[in-house]
């Protein structure tokens, strides 16, 4: 009689003991797709690292010089600033061309105001973003209430607010602005500290925000695995953060090493965290996102859809005025002239930021990506001397692409 033997079966590895080339291979894999399902988000980020390395090349390093580095943000501090209202408007399904031409009337009011009538700059300050206000809401209204069509109404806006330009200014540049005034647009913290060779303050920022950042993705992080959501893989989580921490460490120490945080930076650092906020955790933003993704289920789900596209114009509108002050500052004068086509660089820099023709989707931080694309892409072809009829057509093709980009992104998701 004889008995059959079975060979009891070999226990699985356990996790992460299993052969070093399938481990390997798993890893590399979980990577690849962490970053495939998230390259809508980072694919405009590891561009503008791509394009700063290359024009970092081709000028022989003048594009991270500590002052050029300075100059790249006073230059492109009103656009970005107009990318991020910009950027809500086109998460809510609409457009705003009108907002170069308000920028130019605000710094003509700010001009009126303080140069002609002796106003102080405070008081004009506040006035200007009044107007700014003002401006917005009526095309709101006209917009949400009315049911105009947006490209209609700040089309005739663009129009209407060039013309009060002209007028205000009787066709002549007017200036210079009051000292307080100039800082907003040139001004840089003061020194502070012991001598160190650095900016001490820009150094104490530089390592607050550090801080803040990373405690905010691993909070982001967590609650996203609380809720079963999708996830970067940890490897994948941890080299994005060595990365943010390093580029916000270089620019830091870049700016310490000329004359530290210009004041716009602060106003606009101040901008992109609390849109940032409001964007992504309050009940307004999520709103806003709402009727730009599917605007019929959102009036079924009790959204009031008027009164947030109100809101969203309102505050595009205070928005071009706090960068109409920004730039007249830096300018140190009001020019007939001035906004010309900034509306097309804030609406290139929601697009290359992620932002979607069709509504609902997009970023604070995208819309500040995309504008610094667009600066960092100026600013090295400005020092390489390129002609500005070429700068236009790699402009427009860079906007191009980005676009072409979304939309392959969209399909390959689909499928």
């Amino acid at each position: 009689m004889s008995t059959d033997v079975t060979a009891p079966s070999p226990a699985p590895a356990p996790p992460g003991k299993s052969g070093g080339p399938a481990a390997g291979t798993g890893l590399l894999r979980l990577m690849l797709d962490g970053m495939r399902r998230n390259m809508r988000q980072y694919g405009m980020l590891l561009a503008l690292g791509l394009i700063v390395a290359l024009f970092a090349v081709w000028t022989g390093g003048d594009l991270l010089l500590p002052r050029n580095v300075s100059n790249l943000v006073l230059q492109n501090s009103y656009i970005l600033i107009l990318a991020i209202g910009m950027m809500l408007v086109i998460i809510a399904g609409h457009i705003d061309l009108s907002v170069g031409s308000l920028t130019a009337f605000v710094g003509a009011t700010a001009a009126v105001l303080t140069v002609q009538n002796d106003v102080s700059w405070p008081v004009a300050v506040v006035l200007c973003l009044l107007v700014g206000a003002v401006a917005g809401a009526a095309q709101g209204f006209l917009i949400a209430y009315l049911g105009i069509p947006s490209f209609i109404v700040t089309l005739a806006g663009m129009l209407l607010f060039r013309g009060l330009t002209e007028i205000l200014l009787e066709g002549q540049t007017l200036g210079p602005f009051p000292d307080g005034l100039q800082k907003m647009g040139n001004g840089f913290l003061p020194e502070a500290g012991p001598n160190t060779n650095y900016h001490n303050l820009t150094l104490l920022l530089g390592l607050v925000l550090i801080a803040f950042v990373v405690i905010q993705e691993v909070r982001d992080r967590r609650r996203q695995q609380e809720f079963s959501l999708d996830v970067l893989p940890r490897n994948v989580f941890l080299l994005k953060l060595v990365s943010i921490v390093a580029a916000v460490l270089v620019v830091t120490l870049l700016l310490a090493s000329y004359k530290g945080t210009p004041i716009v930076l602060l106003i606009l650092g101040v901008l992109v965290v609390g849109y940032g906020y409001v964007m992504r955790n309050s009940v307004f933003g999520r709103h806003i996102y709402a009727i730009g993704g599917n605007l019929p289920a959102a009036k079924l789900s009790g959204v009031k859809d008027k009164k947030v596209t109100f809101y969203v114009f309102l505050n595009m509108g205070a928005l071009a005025a706090l960068a109409g002050l920004a730039i007249a500052a830096r300018l140190n004068a009001a020019s007939p002239k001035a906004g010309l086509n900034y509306e097309l660089e804030a609406i290139a820099s929601a697009f290359i930021g992620g932002a979607s023709m069709s509504g609902g989707v997009g970023t604070v931080l995208g819309a500040i990506i995309g504008g610094l694309v667009l600066g960092v892409l100026n600013n090295g072809m400005n020092l390489l001397s390129v002609g500005t009829d070429w700068q236009q057509v790699i402009k427009g093709m860079a906007l191009l692409a980005a676009v072409g980009f979304d939309v392959w992104n969209k399909r390959k998701s689909g499928s």
